[in-house]
């Protein structure tokens, strides 16, 4: 097992991008981050002992997430990024009264503009966590840019345990994207609203055909570097250090992370912040 003597907090000198997810979903928000800024300092936590997120309530989802920032800020922070859909749907206010002059971005509004702007025909579909669904956050966001908007919404509560679990070349991975996913056809754009989708994208591409695909990462990270751009916040250094932690140690957490990220991994903590 991976693991180091956590420093203490004065002795981290350098300003980071903090990332928090429930669980392996946020590293692929890590990964657009880490290639748009691979100048950057980033501290990633994985909330892995209470992952999904998805079946969580209102209230146990914003206690988790404000927890994982109140971990965060331990930190010197210059960025913080709720790598989860579900989370931002829920929890965003939360975050920013806890992040307090620390910028926070979430997944929502990025995705819900790229799809506007690529949806020639205006037929947008969403999938995502049950809580993400019921929140109703990404049809109120899609339709405030557009009220001819058509949308199709489904949650899909087994594409998160399936990576968690290492399926994600299972043969029942397929199968319960077919049950899923199969009135998908019909729309323009597919929104992944959940950051462990785009561990699933060859499969769901493969299924859907011409479909075009938006990450909800991708377009958060695009936000970030624009945002750090415009206040001249860039890192000048360069090289960057990539801290990850964890509150739980599942067996393919680095096996995953290392077939997907770019970038080596180092050392992973697993801590608690209950």
């Amino acid at each position: 097992m991976n693991r180091i003597k956590m420093k203490k907090q004065e002795d981290y000198k350098k300003r980071y991008i903090g990332v928090f997810d429930s669980g392996l979903g946020g590293l692929t928000v890590l990964e657009h981050l880490y290639k748009l800024m691979p100048d950057e300092n980033y501290i990633y936590l994985g909330d892995n002992a209470r992952v999904p997120y998805g079946t969580k309530s209102a209230d146990t989802i914003k206690l988790y997430s404000k927890q994982a920032v109140e971990f965060l800020k331990k930190f010197p922070l210059k960025f913080i990024v709720i790598a989860c859909n579900t989370a931002s749907a829920i929890a965003l206010e939360s975050v920013q009264k806890v992040a307090g002059d620390i910028p926070v971005i979430g997944m929502i509004r990025p995705a819900s503009e790229a799809a506007i702007s690529i949806s020639g025909n205006k037929k947008v579909g969403i999938i995502a966590t049950d809580a993400t669904i019921r929140s109703g956050a990404y049809k109120k966001e899609l339709l405030g840019f557009n009220q001819d908007i058509k949308l199709r919404e489904k949650a899909c509560p087994l594409f998160v345990p399936l990576v968690e679990s290492g399926f994600v070349e299972h043969k029942a991975t397929e199968l319960i994207i077919e049950e899923y996913l199969c009135e998908m056809r019909t729309v323009d754009v597919l929104i992944f609203a959940c950051t462990h989708y785009p561990f699933l994208k060859k499969q769901i591409q493969s299924y859907l055909g011409g479909v075009q695909i938006i990450d909800s990462g991708e377009n958060a990270a695009n936000k970030v570097l624009k945002n750090l751009k415009n206040s001249n916040n860039l890192s000048n250094d360069k090289g960057s250090e990539i801290i990850l932690f964890t509150t739980d140690y599942p067996n393919n957490f680095i096996d995953t992370a290392k077939n997907f990220l770019s970038f080596d991994i180092g050392i992973v903590e697993k801590i608690r912040i209950d």
